[in-house]
């Protein structure tokens, strides 16, 4: 979810950016929404990856077993 953030605050950050012709504030917002590009695929390979390790172990555990 911080991915998603970080992507919207840089995006915030570019469009003030161009209102106010802050070239170094355009630049913090595309390293903000680069940040939050990477750090939501690094989630998804690991979530690959899990799945690949275990995939058998669902997150909903409501089918295992009768208690």
């Amino acid at each position: 979810m911080d991915d998603k953030i970080d992507e919207a605050k840089g995006r915030a950050k570019q469009a003030a950016g161009d209102l106010t012709d802050d070239d170094g504030l355009k630049d913090e917002g595309a390293i903000d929404k680069a940040a939050g590009s990477v750090k939501g695929k690094v989630d998804d390979v690991a979530d690959k990856l899990k799945d690949a390790v275990n995939p058998d172990d669902d997150e909903d555990d409501s089918g295992d077993k009768a208690g």
